[in-house]
This record gives structure tokens, sequence and C-alpha cells, in this order.
């Protein structure tokens, strides 16, 4: 069963940074853009579209990816850099930086909550750290690789563990849904037929919160179809050194479909993801 109080005292954040050379510029861009963001919107805000009329960008995403990009770029010249809304360029040091400079646009669009900053390395082995910011709840995450993943309020520091939940039909599940109205559609007859075999579902309308709070045992599942890599790659290596399960579906691919989970029902809500036919989407 999910719990708010699988936390282990750790060291002040100070000695956090020193885990690995390049965090403190991964927290310094994650923090940065999230007080902006926070702090900085302004009262009437105009929105453009992508994908769809509900896929949502501001002035404010790209203002923040701009300066996360100035600060890690800065500290770090010769890496590459994946962004949500400035797209991939090339390095020079076999490092890349995949940066969400907003998750949860639609909810900043409509003043909730619930809203992120996702920074995160990749290195020849895999990700090697991620920060995500929290503004509105005044916290953060972070992980290194092989070191643990840890919640910071404030002068705070708790190293993380995810839920021990070993009964899939008392899980709290987490789900996300996409911008395309068929998708959404189907999507939502996945959760009909799932929520009378967990304890119940929960969508905040945040990927970053979503594997932020799993981490934390806050939620003891969380899947969604078709995220992208600056969505997961921060969140997913924090669930991960909190001990969470985290693969894809059918393989240890997080596309199309990732799901991140207590390990003890793992097996079993993918089994029965698969039932529902969870990654069967238009």
């Amino acid at each position: 069963m999910a719990s708010t109080d699988r936390v282990v005292d750790t060291p002040v954040l100070a000695d956090l940074l020193t885990l690995h050379e390049s965090l403190p510029a991964a927290w310094l861009a994650a923090t940065s853009a999230g007080a902006f963001l926070r702090d900085e919107r302004p009262r009437s805000l105009e929105f453009d579209t992508k994908s769809t009329p509900t896929d949502v960008v501001s002035v404010m995403d790209r203002a923040a990816e701009q300066l996360i990009v100035g600060t890690l770029l800065d500290r770090h010249p010769g890496d590459g850099f994946l962004g949500e809304e400035g797209g991939e360029r090339a390095g020079r040091t076999g490092r890349r930086w995949v940066v969400d400079p907003l998750d949860g646009t639609v909810n900043y669009r409509y003043s909730i909550p619930l809203w992120g900053v996702s920074v995160a390395l990749e290195d020849a082995d895999g990700t090697a750290l991620g920060v995500i910011a929290l503004p509105e709840s005044h916290e953060a995450f972070v992980a290194v690789r092989g070191a643990g993943a840890w919640q910071v309020r404030g002068p705070a520091v708790s190293r993380l563990a995810g839920s021990a939940c070993t009964e899939l039909s008392l899980a709290m599940v987490g789900t996300g849904f996409g911008y395309a109205a068929p998708r959404r559609v189907r999507q939502a007859e996945v959760v009909r037929e799932l929520i009378g075999e967990v304890r119940d579902v929960r969508r905040t309308g945040c990927a970053v919160v979503d594997l932020c709070w799993t981490a934390m045992g806050r939620l003891d599942a969380y899947y969604e179809f078709g995220l992208n890599a600056w969505d997961v790659c921060a969140g997913a290596l924090i669930c991960q050194e909190a001990g969470v399960a985290v693969s894809g579906l059918r393989d240890d691919s997080l596309e199309p479909l990732m799901v991140a989970s207590a390990p003890g029902v793992a097996n079993e809500l993918k089994e029965l993801l698969l039932r529902l036919g969870a990654d069967d989407m238009p």
C-alpha cells in the first residue's frame, strides 16, 4: 500500500550536490527555470498550439528552455542538448542534456499547481543524473545513477524509497492521457477496465509529478502511453534509484508505453495492461 512517509534522512543539499560534477549545473538550471515560471508568469498569457489544438506552448515555455540552455551550456559548452521546445543540437563530449522546461503546460495554463521542470544528463552508460523541480509545492527531486534519489524541501533532504505494495488490488495507480481526442477516448476505455482491478486511479496531468509521486510512494504505480524522452529521462532515473521497477510494457524500452511501479506488483500490472491493450492506441 502507498505511503508518503517512506523516506530516510540524508546529508544537506550542499553535500548532495557533490555526488556528480554536473549536478550543481543541473540543479541551478531546473530550480532557476522553475522559479522563473512560478514568479514571472504574466496575468495574461498567450498560448500557441503544437500537435493538436489542446497541445499548447507559451512564451514562458520557450523562455524557460532558453534559461536552462544558457545555464547548462555556459558550464558545459561541449555537451549536446535535447529540449522539448528547442529541438536537438549535437555536442562533442558524448554527453547530452535532456530537458523539459515546462511539463504540465495545460495545468500551468489553468493555474493548476501541478507542473514541473525536468533536467537530465545522459552519457555513454545511460542517464547519469536527473533533477525535477516542482515549484508550486516548493520541492525538488534529485537522482544520481548508482547513488540514490532524494526529495529536497528547503534545507531538508530526504532519501526516497518507493512503495512496498504487493497487492495490485490495493495499488493507487497514476496515468495520463494524450492530446488527441481519439487517443484520450481509447485511454479512458483502458482506465474504465483497470479501475475495478486496483485501489483507485489518479491523473495529475503532468508526467514529472506522477514520476516523483511514484518515487516517493505517493503512487504505487504509474503508466502512460506516448511519452517523450524529455518527459521521462529524469523521472525514470529518480524512480529507479528509489527502488521502483521501471520498464516498457513489453520490454525495457520506455516507448510507446512506460510502467513505473512497486516491484511487488510490476509483473501483475503489466500483464493486466497487456490484456487491456493499453499500448494499442490510435
